[in-house]
């Protein structure tokens, strides 16, 4: 079925507000046989009437996101509406729930609420528990004068959406899509590899295999290979994967690359220390984002001066005096001096240049040495990341996260 995702939303073309909902919705939607075939994103406005005339010959599932709200750019329902040749009346219980929601959060009742509490002629109104705008679906045709795709209006808030969709908006597809999906798709994630060093060992191989498609998706540190196809098919593309990238795959779920290590050091009954100075506790705040990772992480040292180094860590000041504080020397000492301190099964360290002044010839922007610690050897990895800042510090926690999970495996 022809399914189109249409995001609504000036703010959404101002750049103001990063649109999320495209990957869930695709992702949502797959195991259902189901492809998000084209996005549009239109401002608030006559285009939205615009776009979903247009789209109406053409789709057969659209999802419209945003503007069900109660101000006065938030006209998608009554768009929608009037789009349909459906008039739009007061449902009393919606009105009810929401005065009731008000008072419960001590928010002050003002008229404009209440437009949210109007509904199409033939819409099932989605309930909304995390907010205040109720989600509305309109079946295919909903008014016989107008041919009409299946309709789905959703809010804009991620998280208003997303519980939404999974809890009422999925029970009403597995009753329009009929039968089982016609192609899988399975997932790779590799971290510290170059995309086209893993194309250069898979592509021709899998690409070779009738009916399977092969993508890949580069972010700093990291590509995700997907493959879509057949049952029969993906397994001869699985045996290929497997045997050309091996231990390279940190996983095959839907999951980063810290949360496989906090599983890891979590089943091993292990634990870490983080120590950080060209980090600047980015490698901590991804590993605190996971749950459960009060049970691994002891402690986290943001040692950006060198004073911070000598009196957090207990790095010997003649380390930086002889070898600088972007050093293998001072690398280790900084891992050591974390494990000791944290009494962890391991500790891992960062130090280096993120620029964009402050290095030398010796030691050019973007390099930094990654050490890892454990009781009985430390390691230590000089590495270059000429790029800005931020992809910088994410290169560098990736290479010290994969580094931590080759040691664990």
């Amino acid at each position: 079925m022809r399914t189109i995702l249409l995001n609504t939303g000036t703010e959404l073309l101002a750049g103001d507000v990063h649109d999320t909902h495209l990957a869930f919705i695709a992702r949502e939607i797959f195991s259902l046989g189901l492809r998000i075939e084209e996005r549009r994103t239109v401002a608030d406005g006559e285009a939205i009437a615009e776009t979903l005339k247009e789209l109406f010959s053409r789709a057969e599932i659209i999802f419209v996101t945003g503007g069900l709200g109660p101000t006065s750019d938030d006209i998608t329902r009554d768009v929608a509406a009037e789009v349909l040749g459906l008039k739009l009346r007061e449902d009393t219980e919606l009105l009810a729930s929401l005065k009731q929601l008000l008072n419960a959060r001590r928010i002050k009742w003002v008229s404009s609420i209440a437009r949210q509490a109007l509904v199409p002629d033939g819409a099932e109104i989605l309930p909304n528990e995390n907010g205040s705008a109720s989600g509305l679906y309109l079946k295919a045709d909903v008014n016989p004068k107008i041919r009409s795709p299946h309709i789905v209006l959703l809010p804009g808030p991620p998280r208003e959406l997303q519980p939404m969709f999974r809890d009422s908006v999925m029970t009403i597809l597995r009753s329009i899509v009929k039968g089982p999906p016609q192609f899988e798709r399975r997932f790779y994630k590799i971290a510290c590899m170059g995309e086209s060093l893993i194309e250069e060992a898979i592509g021709k191989k899998i690409l070779a295999i009738p009916g399977v498609e092969l993508g890949y998706c580069a972010r700093p540190g990291e590509v995700d290979v997907r493959i879509i196809g057949k049952h029969a098919a993906l397994d001869q593309a699985d045996q290929i994967v497997r045997a050309q990238l091996g231990d390279s795959i940190f996983t095959t779920d839907d999951e980063t690359l810290e949360e496989v290590l906090v599983k890891l050091l979590t089943k091993k009954k292990q634990t870490l220390a983080i120590a950080e100075s060209c980090t600047g506790g980015l490698l901590a705040n991804r590993i605190t984002n996971v749950p459960g990772a009060s049970a691994v992480l002891l402690a986290g040292y943001i040692a950006y001066a060198n004073e911070a180094k000598i009196d957090i860590l207990g790095v010997d000041p003649k380390l930086i005096e002889k070898h600088g504080a972007v050093s293998e020397e001072v690398a280790r000492s900084m891992a050591d001096g974390a494990r000791k301190r944290a009494r962890s099964t391991y500790a891992v360290a960062t130090t280096g240049v993120a620029g964009p002044s402050g290095g030398s010839e010796e030691k050019r922007v973007g390099t930094v040495y990654v050490a890892l610690a454990d009781e009985n050897d430390t390691t230590i990895k000089k590495l270059f990341f000429p790029s800005d800042r931020e992809t910088f510090k994410q290169l560098t926690a990736q290479a010290a996260f994969e580094m931590l999970r080759r040691k664990l495996i």
